[in-house]
């Protein structure tokens, strides 16, 4: 049986991305800052019929939180089949580029891309045991720099000092990580899984938790000749649903 293990899925987006590997027969790691949310969902699952799933404590922003939930898995599963790097923060709003403070971005980029790279770092090894390895990185069309210089883009006014440079980041780091193992089985890709109602946006989003759900469990179960390094998002009106970086 795979294993995936999904970073802040105790709610929302990364909740019903474990409902849905669960569905296809993975087990599912849920993956929470606070292991009590992280039980509670799990209670609920198991509940409505859903198996094989665990709470498991990871702060992406601690290294011995870290650690310790690398060391859980290994033990009792002796690999990983695929890492969902979910957890992400909003941060305060408005983030004006002129007054956002260097602390309130420092905090961002902290859970949104030094917490991917955390995590990432810490577990690829148990990853590299496995014959099909996948990581997704969940990204924003926020972090695309090509869309956000394109006034006819439908979000170009919304613009955000800390949490959309933070996924641009990420996006960045996703490709040299995608390089750095493109000989490798690994398949490496940042998935934007579209403008969702979630508490993340007071429900703002038109999108809902099952399609976004369904986009990144998509773009996460390929085969061999799928591509690696690559932007998708929910958002790109096209079959490919490959966004410009």
């Amino acid at each position: 049986m795979k294993s995936v293990l999904i970073t802040g899925a105790n709610r929302s987006i990364g909740l019903e991305t474990a409902k849905q590997f669960s569905e296809k027969g993975l087990f599912v790691y849920i993956g929470s800052r606070n292991l009590e949310n992280g039980e509670a969902a799990v209670k609920e699952l198991n509940e409505k019929g859903y198996q094989n799933i665990k709470a498991i404590e990871i702060d992406v922003t601690n290294p011995d939180s870290i650690t310790a939930a690398k060391n859980r898995v290994e033990n009792e599963q002796g690999k990983l089949d695929i890492l969902i790097n979910n957890a992400g923060i909003l941060g305060i709003n408005p983030q004006t580029a002129s007054a956002t403070s260097i602390q309130d971005i420092r905090e961002v980029f902290d859970t949104n891309f030094f917490g991917v790279i955390s995590v990432t770092q810490a577990f690829l090894n148990l990853l590299k045991k496995s014959e099909s390895p996948r990581i997704s990185n969940i990204t924003s069309g926020l972090g695309s720099l090509t869309l956000h210089s394109d006034p006819s883009w439908k979000y170009y006014d919304v613009k955000t000092a800390a949490y959309g440079p933070s996924k641009s980041a990420l996006n960045a780091y996703t490709i040299a990580l995608a390089y750095e193992l493109k000989d490798s089985p690994f398949k490496v890709n940042v998935i934007d899984p579209g403008y969702t109602a979630t508490d993340f946006n007071h429900h703002s989003g038109p999108g809902s938790v099952e399609r976004a759900a369904s986009f990144i469990v998509k773009h996460t179960l390929t085969d061999e000749n799928a591509p690696t390094g690559e932007y998708f998002s929910n958002d790109i009106e096209d079959e490919t649903g490959i966004s410009p970086w």
